[in-house]
């Protein structure tokens, strides 16, 4: 069984998250692009949310 192609679902953690459902990417929560796993950075842990950028965390914040 592949994970290519497939949404991940992930369990966000202060600097680490855990893999739920293996797949090979996440939604931006705000923008809805997107991101491959090995280039997500930006997440929060109280919404448990997955953000392609920092402005994209930024605006999810309200700022």
């Amino acid at each position: 069984m592949t994970s290519k192609g497939r949404l991940a679902r992930l369990h966000y953690l202060p600097g680490s998250f855990r893999v739920l459902s293996h797949g090979d990417h996440v939604l931006c929560a705000v923008t809805r692009q997107p991101i491959p796993l090995a280039d997500l950075k930006y997440w929060s842990v109280e919404r448990q949310e997955a953000y392609a950028s920092a402005e994209a965390s930024l605006r999810a914040e309200g700022k």
